[in-house]
């Protein structure tokens, strides 16, 4: 009787002893498997991490460059360095001739202009002469003061090529107001080509 339930137990105690002897998965196991794509029955995989992607942004700021119209207006002090040229332009271009107010002045970019009003009168003859320093081409117009609806008429303008500028001068002869009536008008200085100081006087007869 005792072998025979022995002998009907020992199948049972092979089993056992079978399924004890098989080794539990340690974590690195079950690491090595999930990565494989092999998870053994019972074993979870979390999901692998979301790929991280880094964007290298290649934009570039471009600040823009200070390119006003109008140049700077200094006092004449300041360009005093092209006093004496101017003086020695005057006697030249101007000879017997007053100045008309004072002498005017600006720091100028490359295409930069300044403008200085005047009171053109009647009767009255008139030279202008400009002197640039580090402005390679400086030009120069006399124009009339806009009004509503009309726009500023060019009077007269300098033919001269360089650093010197001269409206009126002694080739041509001063520039007169062709109209019993003044006006009111302005010098236009633009440096077409360069960079620096200029200063500007007008002469009346």
């Amino acid at each position: 009787m005792k072998r025979t339930t022995f002998a009907a137990l020992a199948p049972l105690a092979l089993l056992v002893a079978a399924c004890s002897s098989t080794p539990e998965p340690n974590e690195q196991d079950s690491a090595a498997l999930c990565a494989a794509g092999q998870a053994p029955p019972g074993v979870f995989c979390a999901p692998p991490p979301a790929a991280t992607v880094t964007v290298t942004s290649t934009a570039t700021t471009t600040t823009p460059a200070a390119t006003g119209a109008t140049a700077t207006s200094i006092p004449p002090l300041a360009a005093a360095a092209a006093t004496p040229v101017m003086q020695g332009l005057a006697l030249q271009e101007a000879p017997g001739m007053s100045p008309e107010g004072g002498p005017f002045a600006g720091q100028f970019q490359e295409g930069q202009t300044l403008e200085q009003d005047i009171t053109i009168s009647p009767g009255k003859c008139y030279t202008i002469v400009a002197v640039g320093l580090g402005i390679q081409e400086l030009d120069m117009q006399l124009l009339t003061q806009p009004v509503p609806q009309v726009p500023p008429v060019m009077l007269a303008q300098d033919a001269t090529t360089g650093p010197q500028a001269t409206i009126g001068g002694k080739a041509s002869g001063c520039w007169k107001n062709p109209t019993p009536l003044g006006a009111p008008g302005k010098v236009v200085l633009k440096a077409t080509k360069g960079a620096g100081i200029a200063a500007a006087q007008v002469y009346v007869k």
